[in-house]
């Protein structure tokens, strides 16, 4: 019985470790992910269609005049900032589809590995008697 405790807990330790470095991975490759939406596709994005849509929000007090960045109108009232709301569905496409793309990836590696035909296994010593016997019945006829 202690074998078996033992392998469990070393067995949930590497599935945590498993999931750290996962996590860790992860989490480096949101932030190329933000870097890439941010940096590459919205400003060619805001240059198509002439505008910068890190300040683009709605107004939602009287107090805001048209021609505050963001940052400014949050300070002064509430927004309904949309463009940052559009920011994050573009990472958040960019994510889904790498990680759709990884999974099917592993799903092909995992058909060809199950697809592989295993070697016959060798005959056993009755399975050749009998076909030595065979053999010799053949010949015979």
């Amino acid at each position: 019985m202690g074998f078996l405790k033992e392998f469990k807990e070393f067995a949930i330790k590497g599935n945590a470790m498993d999931l750290a470095v996962g996590v860790i991975i992860g989490a480096a490759f949101g932030k190329i992910v933000d870097s890439i939406v941010n940096d590459l596709i919205m400003p060619v994005i805001g240059i198509v269609f002439n505008a910068d849509f890190s300040n683009l929000y709605i107004p939602l007090s009287d107090k805001i005049t048209e021609g505050m960045t963001l940052e400014q109108a949050k300070a002064v009232g509430p927004v309904f900032a949309w463009g940052n709301f559009i920011t994050i569905l573009f990472n958040f496409l960019i994510l889904a589809f790498i990680v759709f793309l990884l999974v099917r990836a592993m799903n092909k590696m995992r058909k060809k590995e199950e697809e592989a035909p295993a070697a016959p296994p060798a005959p056993t010593p009755s399975e050749s008697l009998l076909a030595e016997i065979r053999d010799e019945l053949k010949k015979r006829n």
